[in-house]
């Protein structure tokens, strides 16, 4: 590591060993699939790694129950509903077309099993009897889905049904779908495991998951499949390789074989072009600062967890940290407070910048240490 100290900046690189045979190229472009739309990012960092027309409002069809789930969710969490609560079939719900999971009206069915019809068989009956437990209405669950979109800073969607099912004013784009699939995975670790069940047994039916990408590449975990006349064929993927973790969105396509195909081909171009890299660890010392009038000369600086870079492969050696900091900080200081500024760039290009936090407190000195200190800073 080279250390460069001025009194405004403190500029420093991070380095690692690299394979004798990488190469600091930049990634190649990403391939061409036929879809209306698509994004991929880095499941841990949220970097895109590539896109396609990723703000374009267009139909989700069933990718909507990964915001039906995600509500449900935060409902299990908060204790307003639990896995073994019985849930009455309604009308509304034994008739909504499109995939079932054929449950019978007037039926009594855990919301686990629900859960379980709606993320693995797609049941849009499974959804409804599900919004209607949560929240009394389908149309009432639907502005609770719309207020977590909004939460999560899903600013180009809106929600009008938990099925998917086509409606003029029901819309998502590609970048916030992959923002929903991010919360679930972080936010809800055992839940998210239901979206690699590949398959589901109720009333003595049978039904695979969607999703022939869990059959197909053993790093894929979830996510969700889609499709309607008018939002064509859609796939919600993460995947895991060692310790990266990727998500794919794509909306649009012909068949369920090009949203496969798609899919798998952009999961493989991040892997293999991509890397996510571990920068500091939370509570780590990056640097310290000078504080005047204190009880302590410096207070450590850090971060409150963990950070991580996405950048193309072999091109680690060029990430360059620089830490902006006042000529001046005067006592007191609290645990926690931001005291500089981290920029986290490659080959010029900023990637990250965020406040580097006291790890500790440094409150006032003594009056020796206060007279003393004033002094000096006559003459900085």
């Amino acid at each position: 590591m080279k250390l460069r100290i001025s009194l405004i900046s403190l500029v420093f690189f991070l380095c690692s060993l690299s394979t004798a045979n990488a190469q600091n190229m930049p990634a190649p472009q990403p391939p061409i699939i036929g879809a209306k739309s698509y994004l991929l990012i880095d499941g841990k960092t949220g970097a895109e790694l590539a896109s396609l027309k990723a703000d374009e409002r267009l139909a989700p069809a069933s990718l909507t129950k990964l915001m039906t789930a995600y509500a449900i969710f935060r409902a299990l969490d908060e204790g307003q509903i639990a896995l073994d609560d019985m849930v009455t079939v309604s009308e509304k719900a034994w008739r909504t077309q499109g995939s079932r999971m054929f449950i019978e009206v007037g039926s009594r069915v855990k919301v686990e099993d629900l859960i379980l019809g709606m993320v693995v068989q797609s049941g849009n009956d499974a959804s409804v009897a599900l919004a209607e437990h949560t929240a009394g209405t389908e149309s009432v669950f639907a502005q609770v889905m719309n207020q977590y979109a909004e939460q999560l800073g899903m600013t180009a969607s809106n929600f009008k049904n938990a099925t998917g099912l086509p409606d003029d004013e029901h819309y998502s784009t590609a970048r916030d779908m992959a923002t929903l699939a991010r919360a679930i995975i972080n936010e809800f670790p055992q839940y998210y495991a239901w979206y690699s069940v590949k398959d589901f047994e109720y009333n003595d039916i049978k039904q695979p998951n969607r999703n022939s990408l869990l059959w197909r590449d053993p790093s894929v975990d979830g996510m969700k499949t889609g499709f309607t006349d008018d939002a064509g064929y859609c796939l919600v993927s993460a995947a895991k390789r060692d310790d990266m973790r990727i998500i794919s969105v794509v909306l649009g396509t012909s068949s369920a074989k090009a949203r496969t195909d798609g899919s798998a081909a952009l999961l493989n171009y991040g892997f293999r072009f991509f890397e996510t890299r571990l920068l500091y660890r939370a509570g780590e010392t990056v640097a310290e600062a000078r504080i005047w009038k204190a009880e302590k000369e410096l207070t450590p600086l850090g971060l409150p967890d963990d950070l991580y870079v996405t950048i193309p492969r072999g091109t680690f050696d060029e990430v360059e940290s620089i830490l902006n900091m006042p000529a001046t900080i005067v006592a007191p200081v609290a645990e926690g407070q931001p005291l500089a500024e981290l920029q986290v760039s490659l080959n010029g290009d900023a990637l990250i910048n965020m406040p580097l936090r006291a790890l500790e407190a440094n409150p006032d000195g003594s009056l020796w240490q206060q007279t003393r200190d004033g002094v000096k800073l006559w003459f900085e």
